[in-house]
Order: C-alpha cells, then sequence, then structure tokens
C-alpha cells in the first residue's frame, strides 16, 4: 500500500524513534505485507510500516518504524544485520473462493491486525530500479545504516476491505490517503550489506 500519512498521526501515533523523529519529513509512506517462501533464514511472513521520507544526516531516505515477523530467525538477524527493529508475531493467512486473501497478524493469542485484499487487472512488471534513491536507513546501537535493496516482481492493482487496527500495536493505517495498493507475485528482494553513515 502506497500512502500519504498526516504529519501529526505519525507524530503521534506512527511508532517513530528518536532517530527518526527529528528527521521526519512524510510525503510518501507504504504498508507491506509479504510471505516470503524462501530466505537465508528460511521462510517467514512480515508487516511492515515506513511513514514517509527522512531527512537523516545528509541522506533522504525511508526508515522503517514498526514491523512484525513471524520467526525468531528473522527477527535477530533484521536486527544485527540490518537495524531493523522486528518484533515476533504469529500470521495467518486465508484465501478465499475468488482470491482474496485475509490476512491476520496476532501477539499471545490476540489479534491485532487484520486485512483483506482482492488482486484484479492486468499484471504489469515493477522493480525498484525504476526508483534510483530507493534505500532505508536504521540504526543499530549507535549506529546508522543505510541499505539499498533491490525488488522486482508482477504487480496488480488491489482493493482493501475489512481492515481491522490496535492502534497500541501497528498504526492505523486506515487514516492515510491511499495513492495505490498492489498485490505482488514473483516476488524477490535482496538486501545488500549495509553502509555505515
Amino acid at each position: 500500500m502506497l500512502a500519504h500519512f498526516p504529519e501529526s498521526f505519525v507524530r503521534q501515533h506512527g511508532f517513530l524513534a528518536d532517530f527518526q523523529r527529528a528527521g521526519y519529513l512524510g510525503w510518501l509512506g507504504t504498508v507491506m505485507l509479504v510471505d516470503y517462501q524462501t530466505s537465508g533464514v528460511g521462510p517467514y511472513c512480515e508487516l511492515l510500516f515506513i511513514p514517509g521520507l527522512f531527512r537523516l544526516g545528509s541522506r533522504t531516505t525511508f526508515s522503517i518504524s514498526k514491523i512484525y515477523v513471524s520467526t525468531v530467525e528473522s527477527v535477530v538477524n533484521g536486527i544485527e544485520n540490518w537495524g531493523i527493529p522486528k518484533e515476533l508475531a504469529d500470521f495467518s493467512i486465508i484465501t478465499a473462493p475468488d482470491g482474496a486473501k485475509t490476512y491476520g497478524v496476532s501477539q499471545h493469542g490476540t489479534q491485532f491486525f487484520s486485512i483483506t485484499a482482492r488482486s484484479f487487472g492486468p499484471r504489469f512488471p515493477v522493480t525498484t530500479r525504476l526508483l534510483p534513491g530507493f534505500r532505508v536507513m536504521q540504526q543499530r546501537r549507535n549506529d546508522l545504516l543505510l541499505t539499498a535493496p533491490v525488488a522486482a516482481g508482477t504487480a496488480r492493482l488491489a482493493s482493501l476491505r475489512d481492515l481491522s487496527v490496535n492502534p497500541a500495536q501497528f498504526p492505523d493505517i486506515g487514516r492515510g490517503w491511499v495513492l495505490a495498493t498492489l498485490a505482488v507475485e514473483n516476488f524477490t528482494m535482496t538486501f545488500p550489506v549495509p553502509e555505515r553513515v
């Protein structure tokens, strides 16, 4: 989901870390739900929130302020390798006969996020190579780590419905202005070794 989130909402409910708060610019944010079939730490699911662009040091970059994943291995490697503040959660994905998928995310048996997405229309290629400045900066202990991920896949437009969010655990993304929602198949992403800045 590509969206614009109001600055007041992000500052109050976007789970900004101190290093993000001072450099927040806004503009274009995103929410991603990913079901990785394979990775360096095995298969896992992921829900993340990027509230927008940031000016961190001398760089303009994106930054993740809230993220959940489904395995301990992903939590540990995300924090240690890229400074991504991953938290552990349980994920469920239910596919309806019409192809719509309902995603649920919970902790300690209590669901805090759910949404149903249904893709439609023709397929078209998407890639971060069309966004030459795409990069993500995160903090690991006292270091800022800048990473330029490379991603690609085949997308279709998607509609969203039945959003339910506990704002104590994840931003209420219904408060943003949705610009586009994409369902991406054959999705691949490479996170290279980050640059310390």
